[in-house]
């Protein structure tokens, strides 16, 4: 037999996208390999399934100490440190209840002096700014013509009268012969009828005479009230003209003194109200700047109609003026106390926040911890404030709102340091400082 040719080995197929392994190794599939039953793989996927049960245990484990009761939270996020802030406590006691206005210092008598006769001045007996009293000379004017009237006047007054009593007597005469039928009676009437037109004449005279010596008063002036002169308008050699609008002089009275101030129509019936139980209601005058007082007076009196421009009502004080701190004319901010608010809560105005037209406090727990208050603005002044809803002796806070809500923790930056015991002899302190204890 023809001996059989040797056939060269055969190369292997190419291996093809179904050979290719589940992992994408690479490694071809052979039938019949070890390659068909990888070891490896299989390691590997056991492998990551017992790593997610573990994590599953941790997760649950995790959760239940989260959540058991007394558990602290575990969070990523830093702690946020406590909120910095001053704290003051509230506290009893009073407030006054003021009602403050701007006035202006208006004096009870303020007279303008002109001339009532026509002349020159020969004299001026006050000087500038100065205080007189009622009744001390002011000013002279030449009297000389106003006194010559009167005599003219005086003279024909007394002629008068002698007329009036040469008449008289010839009506007793002609009343004589009458009744013994000597003479006729309408003699007797005419005499009577000279004797009443004669005593016209000396009562014409006597007032000619009684106005030219109070012409003559006129050039004589004197203070008709007690208080501070102003400038002088006029000086000795000056002519002055009666019936001119030239002012000699004004006196404004100085003691006492009055405050003119307006008060809001809805004010008002809380201070009729005082003023009818009989109560006198006090007034103080401040400056400008509302830090000085500068007197302190009384009510005296209110205006009978609101002013309907600005719905105000005019008030008038009235003021000693002992130290002359009030001067005409002066504007002034004058506070008039309306009541007492007796036994209420006081806290620092700073500590009463507002949300809209709600007011409310932040309390400041004994655990550091600040709570909100609401509370009611019974009254307020420059410091305190008069609340209802809270209790004497709470903590407020009263800095540091940008940073407080309900349950914040907080730090008081105003509380006392840890009380330490003075060192002994023979111990030694520990050489720790303090702000504000001469520490840096």
């Amino acid at each position: 037999m023809p001996a059989e040719r040797e056939r060269p080995p055969e190369a292997p197929p190419a291996p093809t996208a179904l050979d290719q392994p589940a992992d994408g190794s690479g490694w071809p599939r052979r039938p019949g390999s070890v390659a068909e039953q990888p070891a490896e793989p299989v390691r590997r996927k056991s492998g990551r399934r017992w790593f997610w049960i573990f994590a599953a245990l941790l997760a649950t484990v995790a959760a239940y100490f989260e959540l058991r009761p007394g558990a602290k939270p575990v969070s990523s996020r830093p702690a946020i440190p406590p909120a910095a802030i001053s704290a003051e406590q509230a506290r009893a006691g009073e407030m006054n209840v003021y009602i403050v206005a701007l006035g202006t210092v208006t004096p009870v008598y303020t007279v303008t002096v002109f001339t009532q006769v026509t002349g020159r001045l020969i004299g001026v007996y006050y000087r500038q700014g100065q205080m007189v009293r009622q009744g001390d000379p002011l000013v002279d004017i030449d009297p000389r013509p106003y006194q010559a009237q009167v005599a003219q006047a005086q003279g024909t007054l007394e002629h008068d009268r002698s007329l009036l009593a040469q008449a008289r007597t010839d009506l007793e005469r002609y009343r004589a012969a009458l009744a013994g039928h000597a003479i006729a009676a309408q003699t007797v009437d005419d005499q009577a009828q000279l004797v009443a037109q004669y005593a016209a004449n000396v009562k014409s005279d006597e007032g000619t005479v009684a106005y030219n010596e109070t012409q003559l008063s006129y050039c004589h002036i004197v203070s008709p009230i007690t208080g501070r002169v102003g400038l002088r308008l006029v000086d000795p050699g000056n002519v002055v003209f009666a019936g001119n609008s030239a002012t000699l002089l004004v006196i404004t009275q100085m003691q006492p003194i009055t405050v003119v101030f307006s008060v809001s129509e809805d004010d008002l019936p809380a201070i009729q109200t005082q003023l009818r139980g009989g109560h006198t209601l006090r007034v103080d005058a401040f400056d400008r700047s509302y830090t000085n007082l500068l007197a302190a007076g009384s009510l005296g009196s209110l205006n009978n109609e609101i002013d309907t421009t600005t719905g105000t009502v005019k008030f008038r004080a009235n003021f000693t003026n002992a130290n002359l701190a009030l001067f005409p004319n002066q504007f002034v901010n004058a506070r008039l106390l309306l009541r007492t608010l007796h036994k209420v809560t006081l806290v620092p105005s700073a500590a009463v926040q507002y949300n809209g037209t709600s007011a409310f406090v932040y309390i400041v727990e004994p655990n550091h911890t600040v709570t909100v208050q609401p509370v009611t603005v019974l009254n307020s002044n420059e410091r305190d404030t008069a609340i209802t809803g809270v209790n004497p002796g709470v903590t407020v806070a009263t800095s540091g709102f940008d940073r407080l809500e309900n349950g914040v923790t907080v730090l008081l930056r105003n509380a006392a340091p840890p009380h330490r015991k003075t060192p002994g002899p023979g111990s030694r302190a520990i050489g720790k400082t303090f702000p504000g204890k001469g520490g840096k």
